[in-house]
């Protein structure tokens, strides 16, 4: 079974019964406490909390994607068998709906009926109970009557139990599905909330949250003897040089395919958070390009590849094609300027602690998983843990820097330099982001209020906005969007910011999105004419243009599908 058949047998299963797909969100998350999309449940979190509303949004209280992830815990494990930085999760969803018995049984329907897996294969752990949660016994009869009784294990709280994600919150038992002995999905049982001091209580609705591993299925399912022998990765590995050993080989085919992914969602090489990741990611290979004097061209291919391969399910890498492979070319020409003095100072250091890595970071801009790859016995002592140690210090003191140049500015403070490199970048973005405003209200205007806010994401380069409706928009209906936006830019209206409860906010119909967590206290933006006529009014902590002339022309430059009943409108402001 091929990867991309794989995609499809999972989503038409779990469309079949009854679930509502959902597409993947961007890897840059709408939750502010994580970097990057770690899980499939990221997305779906306010539904687990009772803060949205499934059905409203989706139609359904069951819902199925397949989430784009990544993880930078496993960037230093990369070029085993096993870790990826960039990887994806098949995942289906609960909100008050099945629970247990149901999700087992499909568990064992997909493998064994849409998979072709035996059963004999199949084994599952259940939680053994404890003083707070008790023995899982409807989780293990449920598997009883499916795969043989030696099987089934009980194991405890470690590895059987989920959550709370931080002090308190939701949390339940947990089963772990394996074949062959190879873990391949979590079933995650939310039934209960945790409290600050310990105790539990149970949750006004039951959840559940399955998430399996994309590649390790894939690997089962092509009998295969790791993840880098599948589909996913032979193509890619046919366009290097027999010079690059095994390891080097997944280390590169990891990293630029992770990369592809980052900058397709808008994420720029930096030094700062996820722009700090993918800079890391890219120079690495860059590094081993270099070592083993592969020619200019081949990771070029490489990126091609990835974006051949998996533009037919994810489409904004097609879309984002050429700013891909141009990002990755200017990468890799700051990258090499300074690259081989920063190697002939490796050469000369006897040996290597945390703060000559450090310097060696911030004069050349070699990352530390290079100094190691490059140093080797020399930087034997050097730990992650004290690297990061130095460059957080320098972080600290950066942050400072900014937050006096840029008076606070939330795009640069809380993403780095994700968004906007520089005050340059800040003014497009904020152009851009007023313009988001403006296009969501004439969206609600010509195609009605049934219009939501379904996702957005903004660069310097173009605003992406996410929105339910059930069918392609006609040429005239885009046309008349933009005529309206163009029309209140050229109309010069006044951007105003009022801060007040969150409570008023809502009853003075302010649009909000109605996956974020809001404070008791909320800034509300609205877009008025010099009448004070309204034309639009939202939630928002900014930044925005104070007139809207500020804005420039705004141009749609796509709109398209992205899953059932939603749909993907990309802009751009110009002169």
């Amino acid at each position: 079974m091929t990867s991309g058949e794989l995609r499809r047998k999972f989503l038409e299963f779990f469309k079949s019964r009854g679930h509502a797909i959902v597409p993947s969100s961007s890897l840059i998350p709408d939750d502010p406490s994580v970097l990057l999309t770690t899980a499939g449940m990221q997305q779906f979190k306010p539904y687990f909390l009772g803060k949205a509303d499934p059905t409203r949004n989706f139609g359904s209280k069951r819902t199925a994607s397949i989430q784009k992830a990544f993880r930078t815990s496993d960037i230093d494990e990369a070029g085993d068998e096993s870790h990826l930085t960039f990887f994806e999760m098949l995942g289906h969803f609960s909100f008050g709906d099945y629970f247990k018995k149901e999700t087992i049984e499909w568990t064992y329907e997909l493998l064994t009926d849409a998979f072709g897996v035996e059963k004999e294969r199949i084994s599952a752990t259940v939680f053994i109970g404890d003083d707070k949660i008790p023995f899982d016994e409807e989780s293990y009869n449920a598997w009883s009557k499916l795969i043989p009784e030696n099987n089934i294990r009980k194991g405890g709280r470690e590895d059987n139990v989920w959550g709370p994600a931080g002090p308190e919150g939701p949390c339940g038992a947990a089963n772990e599905v394996y074949v062959d002995s190879l873990e391949v999905a979590t079933l995650v049982f939310m039934e209960f909330n945790a409290l600050s001091d310990g105790k539990l209580t149970l949750l006004p609705q039951k959840g559940v949250d399955v998430g399996w591993g994309f590649e390790r299925v894939a690997m089962i399912l092509q009998k295969k003897k790791n993840i880098f022998e599948t589909d996913l990765f032979q193509p890619l590995f046919e366009l290097l040089p027999n010079s690059l050993d095994l390891r080097q080989k997944r280390i590169v085919t990891d990293h630029l395919r992770a990369s592809v992914f980052l900058l397709a969602d808008g994420v720029r090489p930096s030094n700062k958070e996820a722009g700090y990741i993918l800079r890391r990611l890219l120079r690495r290979a860059i590094t081993f390009e270099q070592l083993n004097k592969l020619s200019p061209e081949t990771y070029e291919k490489i990126l091609l590849a990835v974006i051949s391969g998996y533009g037919n399910f994810y489409s904004e890498l097609a879309l984002e094609k050429n700013s891909i492979i141009n990002e990755y070319w200017q990468e890799r020409e700051r990258f090499l300027k300074t690259l081989e003095r920063g190697m002939k100072k490796i050469d000369e250091l006897p040996e290597i602690g945390a703060e000559a890595a450090f310097d060696l970071y911030q004069t050349f801009g070699i990352p530390f998983e290079t100094i190691k790859d490059v140093a080797g016995q020399r930087a034997e002592k050097l730990a992650r843990h004290d690297f990061d140690e130095e460059l957080k210090k320098h972080q600290e003191i950066s942050r400072a820097g900014l937050e006096k140049k840029f008076g606070g500015h939330g795009l640069i403070l809380n993403t780095g330099e994700i968004k906007a490199a520089n005050a340059e970048e800040v003014k497009i973005v904020t152009r851009l982001h007023t313009a988001t405003h403006l296009l969501q209200a004439a969206l609600r205007k010509v195609l009605g209020p049934g219009v939501k806010q379904m996702g957005s994401d903004i660069t310097a380069r173009r605003t992406r906005f996410d929105f339910s409706f059930p069918r392609k928009l006609t040429p005239e209906e885009v046309t008349a969007v933009e005529k309206m936006i163009n029309d209140v830019i050229s109309q010069d209206y006044s951007v105003i910011m009022e801060e007040m409860a969150y409570s008023d906010a809502i009853k003075s119909n302010a649009l909000f999105f109605f996956r974020e967590k809001y404070p008791e206290r909320v800034s509300v933006y609205s877009v008025v004419d010099d009448r004070g006529g309204l034309f639009s009014k939202e939630f928002c902590g900014g930044p925005h243009v104070s007139k809207t002339v500020e804005i420039g022309k705004f141009k749609i430059i796509k709109e398209e599908a992205v899953g059932a009943g939603v749909r993907r409108i990309r802009g751009v402001v110009v002169e």
